[in-house]
C-alpha cells in the first residue's frame, strides 16, 4: 500500500512491528521517512509505567525533525498510540510529506492495533501531562450550538423542577400534566383571599422565588381593564389574578381571570417552572377562594401571552371566548379579525373529456 507521496511501508519496518506486537518488550518504536520509505529508526523497551516512558519520549526525537513514534499502551497491552510528530521548525517538505505519508503508515500496519493519536509540533506536547490532557479531550462532550445549549437548559430545568431524573418526551408530558407543587408565602394567599372578597376591578400580581420554590406576592392594587397591561411586569414571568367585573355576558358577573405571562426574554429555566407549575397554581387559586367561603368563581379559561402590553378588554373578550348580548357594541363589538370570512369554496374539478 502506497500513499499519493509513493512512499509504503519497508520490510524492516514490518517486521519490526510484528516482532514488537508479539514480544511486548518494545515501549517506542520510532519511525522516519528514507529513500522514500518508511523505516524503523529506534525502540525502546519499557522501563517503567507509560506515564513514566511518555516523559523520556522527548529524549529520542531531534528539535527540527519530524518522526512517527509507535507508543505501546499499558491497558491493554495490545493497543497502540501513534504520535505524530512534525516540529512548527521543520523544513516545509518535510512537514507536508509527513502529513501526506501519516495514513498509510496505519493502515499498512493495522488500523486494529491503533486505538488512538496524538498530533505534536513541540517535544512539550508529547509527555505524561500532555498526553493527559489530550485525554480528557477526548473525553468532554462535543461543543454544543445555541439550540443544543438551550434544549440541555430545558432538560436541566425539567429535571431540577420534577425532582426526578429525566426520562424524555414522554416524562415531559406528565411532568406538565401533573404539574409542580409550590409553596404559597402568607402575603400571597391572604391577597387572593381579598381578591375573592372584595367585589371592584383588582388584579394580584405573584411570582416565584427559585430557590425556594415559593410564590411570592408582587402586587395587589385596584385597577380597570384598561390600565391592566401597566400592572403586569414586562420582563419576568409572572401569574396574575384579575377580578373582573363586566358586563359582556348576560347576566353581568365577575370572574377572576388566570394570566399567565412569560416574556419571550426570560430565562430558559424559569419559563419551564412557570409553564409547568400554572395549572396547579390555578387550581391552588380556586382551592383557597373556596374555602374562604368567597362567591367569586375562576374563569373556565386562562389568558396565556408572551407580550404584558397587549393585555386590553378586546383581548380578554377574544380569549375567553365572551359572547354575550351587549358584544355587538362599544368596544367589545369589534369583531376578531378574519371572523367573518365565508366558508371556503370548493373548486370545481376539470371538465369531461369528449
Amino acid at each position: 500500500m502506497s500513499a499519493p507521496t509513493g512512499i509504503a511501508v519497508s520490510p524492516e519496518l514490518a517486521s519490526a512491528f510484528s516482532e514488537a506486537v508479539d514480544s511486548r518488550n518494545t515501549r517506542f518504536l520510532k519511525i522516519s521517512i528514507e529513500n522514500e520509505s518508511l523505516v524503523p529508526s529506534d525502540t525502546v523497551a519499557p522501563s517503567g509505567t507509560l506515564q513514566e516512558d511518555l516523559d523520556k519520549l522527548g529524549d529520542i526525537l531531534e528539535d527540527n525533525v519530524p518522526a512517527y513514534v509507535l507508543v505501546r499502551l499499558d491497558d491493554p497491552p495490545t493497543e497502540w498510540l501513534a504520535v505524530y510528530y512534525v516540529p512548527d521548525s521543520a523544513k516545509v517538505r518535510d512537514k507536508m510529506l509527513y502529513a501526506a505519508t501519516r495514513n498509510t503508515l496505519t493502515k499498512s500496519l493495522g488500523s486494529a492495533h491503533f486505538t488512538d493519536n496524538l498530533f505534536a509540533t513541540s517535544k512539550a506536547d508529547i509527555g505524561a501531562d500532555a498526553y493527559a490532557r489530550h485525554k480528557r479531550h477526548i473525553a468532554a462532550p462535543p461543543p454544543m450550538s445555541a439550540r443544543e445549549k438551550e434544549m440541555e437548559a430545558v432538560k436541566a430545568a425539567e429535571r431540577e423542577a420534577g425532582g426526578r431524573s429525566y426520562e424524555g418526551s414522554r416524562a415531559r408530558q406528565n411532568h406538565v400534566g401533573q404539574g409542580v407543587g409550590l409553596k404559597w408565602s402568607d402575603e400571597a394567599q391572604d391577597a387572593i383571599k381579598d381578591l375573592g372578597a372584595s367585589g371592584d376591578s383588582r388584579v394580584v400580581v405573584l411570582s416565584i422565588d427559585p430557590g425556594t420554590e415559593t410564590l411570592q406576592l408582587t402586587s395587589s392594587q385596584a385597577v380597570e381593564v384598561s390600565n391592566l397591561a401597566s400592572s403586569i411586569p414586562s420582563s419576568d414571568p409572572s401569574y396574575a389574578f384579575f377580578a373582573w367585573p363586566q358586563s359582556i355576558t348576560s347576566p353581568p358577573r365577575r370572574d377572576i381571570v388566570p394570566i399567565y405571562s412569560c416574556p419571550s426574554a426570560s430565562p430558559v429555566r424559569h419559563r419551564m417552572l412557570y409553564s409547568s407549575a400554572v395549572l396547579s397554581v390555578v387550581r391552588e387559586v380556586q382551592e383557597i377562594l373556596s374555602s374562604s367561603g368567597s362567591t367569586s368563581t375562576v374563569a373556565s379559561r386562562k389568558v396565556e401571552t408572551s407580550d404584558p402590553s397587549e393585555l386590553d378588554e378586546k383581548y380578554l373578550i377574544a380569549e375567553l371566548g365572551l359572547t354575550g348580548p351587549d358584544a355587538s357594541t362599544g368596544a367589545a363589538a369589534q369583531p376578531i379579525e378574519g371572523s367573518d370570512k365565508k366558508p371556503f369554496a370548493r373548486p370545481k374539478g376539470p371538465g369531461r373529456k369528449r
